[in-house]
């Protein structure tokens, strides 16, 4: 075999393996999340997650939503201060749920999805 033709292999090689990679990867990036339905129920449901990026029980609940938390609609209330305050929000975070009174704030490992699921009647995965 000459040069010019170890150099086509190897560079055939070497795309066919980059296809193949990249199709694992993205094959890998579109397993759903345990709490990617969930996520989308609160959403239907009405429900709206305020808080703000250093508040710790927010992150520690985006931890445990984890990708799923793309599904999430999320006000981040330092850059909205005015929505937050007309919707009553005191601390973070705070779940309000539709246009009810029915809120969840806080965040507590234990009890606060239970209590999501409670409020919307969203399945909460197990």
């Amino acid at each position: 075999m000459n040069k010019e033709n170890k150099i086509i292999l190897i560079v055939t090689i070497l795309v066919i393996f980059s296809v193949i990679l990249f199709a694992f990867v993205k094959n890998t990036n579109t397993v759903p999340n345990k709490y990617d339905e969930f996520a989308k129920c609160l959403t239907e449901k009405g429900a709206v997650m305020y808080g703000a990026e250093w508040c710790s029980h927010c992150k520690e609940q985006k931890v445990v939503f984890s990708d799923s938390f793309k599904f999430i609609k999320y006000v981040e209330c330092p850059d909205n201060t005015k929505l937050c305050l007309d919707k009553g929000v005191t601390g973070y975070p705070t779940w309000i749920i539709g246009t009810s009174t029915k809120t969840v704030e806080g965040f507590d490992k234990d009890t606060t999805m239970k209590e999501l699921s409670e409020a919307t009647g969203c399945v909460l995965p197990q």
